[in-house]
């Protein structure tokens, strides 16, 4: 049997890579740094963490990031064993000595009797007669390589600045203030004239919300990003300070629109939140694309009524970044759709955060050695950390067609429960008392990931797929 290729020497393609070798199968990994240097890499090592050192929270009974690591850890993850062997202190967070972690996957690899480190540089598609290949090259990857995807794919355009404007989770909006109303009720494609929640202003509040955005910490674009501005998704504060009335009469803008608490008080100006997923957990903010520091972000749009004590799926940005359509070019397991020998993992399939791109290169390892042994693909059910950031990536969102020159409605995104099926939770404590507040939204975390566990041991005992020890 041919070796699979695996391209890309970050968390997954290392996870993949580990996982194909793991379950008996050769693999060859190919990573272009030294040949080929990155402006975000310092050194040549594989998994190398570019940003933070930390995997976030560790908690998987209260944190969707935790219980990813939980699931990551069941199926032998080499990014977990690594990060668990060098943990630095860090509270309830797994956070690592950035150093020696990447060193360890690195030797981990290199010892690996089925893996091959090819250090050099991928150009184009790979050659025809490699029949199984992933592509877990990051949110750098290389003009070629990614010109080469556009062409097969069919897409135009791959390499972009992504504007992301903040995703709240919908039961933290206080429905006693926003309302649901399209502008005008108009009823658009596969709506029903009430498909937008709106967060009213009057003028005061609108004028303490522009000098918040004012004077609100920015992020800073790194060098070789440049400064990315288009009118078409120009940064809030960046429209606030062309005019005070900017944001009134663009995406602010109250017109068509009537307070459903109060009828008879004309908004000043009006915050509008449009359905992000298809189970309806998740809004996000028209328009309200940022580059605000988080710490900033939740301060300022928590002045917004009916947001007062909103929960951010994640906040918003403006970077440089590369990720496929996914949702439209690829199956549901990773393949790409015009060319099955190809299949994607990590953060160019369009998910966030180190663990997140591990658990998809994950996935696909496992998906490519399922292949290879003529076995049939199982995904892990959506109920579960992993199956549920795999299906926002394959077809979780709600696609739209939002016109020319603006951006696509399908984003990048971390794990969070926002992306699960809903769950019965319970409604009483032991001793029949009703929950309420923290307590109420803690038992409803814990039935999720109480499900999760449940579910994944049943997906991981079909899989059938024996591990090998690295010698």
């Amino acid at each position: 049997m041919s070796p699979i290729h695996v391209i890309g020497g970050g968390l997954a393609g290392s996870e993949a890579a580990w996982q194909i070798a793991q379950a008996g199968l050769d693999v060859v990994l190919h990573e272009m740094r030294p040949v080929r240097k990155t402006d975000a890499h310092q050194t040549d090592g594989l998994a190398e963490l570019v940003c933070s050192n930390s995997f976030r929270s560790d908690d998987s009974e209260q944190n969707a990031v935790g219980l990813i690591h939980h699931e990551l850890r069941q199926l032998g993850s080499l990014i977990m064993a690594c990060a668990d062997a060098h943990q630095v202190p860090a509270g309830s967070a797994l956070a690592v000595d950035r150093d020696g972690f990447s060193d360890a996957v690195t030797k981990a690899l290199e010892d690996h009797p089925r893996v091959t480190i090819d250090r050099q540089e991928i150009a184009g598609l790979p050659p025809a007669d490699w029949d199984k290949v992933i592509i877990a090259t990051g949110p750098l990857t290389s003009p070629a390589l990614s010109q080469a995807v556009l062409e097969k794919s069919g897409e135009d355009a791959l390499a972009f600045f992504d504007a992301i404007a903040p995703i709240v989770h919908f039961d933290s909006v206080d429905l006693s203030k926003a309302w649901f109303q399209s502008r005008y009720d108009k009823v658009g494609p596969g709506g029903t004239g009430k498909d937008y929640l709106n967060c009213p202003m009057d003028k005061d509040q609108y004028e303490a919300f522009i000098d918040a955005l004012l004077t609100g910490d920015t992020a800073d674009f790194k060098e070789w990003e440049g400064t990315p501005y288009f009118d078409g998704c120009l940064p809030i504060e960046v429209m606030a300070a062309r005019g005070r009335e900017t944001l009134r009469h663009g995406p602010m803008k109250p017109m068509g629109l009537t307070n459903a608490h109060n009828p008879d008080v004309k908004a000043y100006a009006v915050v509008q939140l449009r359905q992000d997923n298809a189970l309806g957990t998740l809004y996000n903010m028209v328009g309200f694309q940022t580059k605000l520091k988080y710490g900033a972000q939740a301060d300022i749009f928590r002045m917004i009524p009916g947001l007062e004590n909103a929960q951010f799926a994640r906040l918003g940005g403006l970077h440089r970044n590369t990720f496929l359509n996914s949702p439209k070019v690829l199956d549901g397991s990773l393949q790409l759709k015009a060319a099955p020998r190809l299949r994607f993992a990590g953060q160019i399939t369009g998910c966030e955060g180190y663990v997140e791109s591990a658990s998809v290169g994950c996935l696909a390892g496992l998906f490519s050695v399922m292949e290879a042994n003529g076995r049939e693909i199982i995904a892990p059910p959506e109920t579960t950390a992993m199956g549920a950031l795999l299906g926002h990536i394959t077809g979780g969102h709600i696609s739209r067609d939002d016109g020319a020159g603006k951006p696509s409605s399908f984003q990048p995104m971390n794990v969070n429960f926002g992306l699960f099926p809903p769950v019965e939770a319970p409604t009483k404590d032991e001793t029949g008392k009703r929950l309420k507040g923290k307590d109420k939204a803690r038992a409803k975390k814990l039935a999720m990931t109480s499900r999760a566990k449940t579910d994944f041991a049943v997906w991981q005992s079909k899989l059938g797929l024996k591990k090998e020890a690295a010698e």
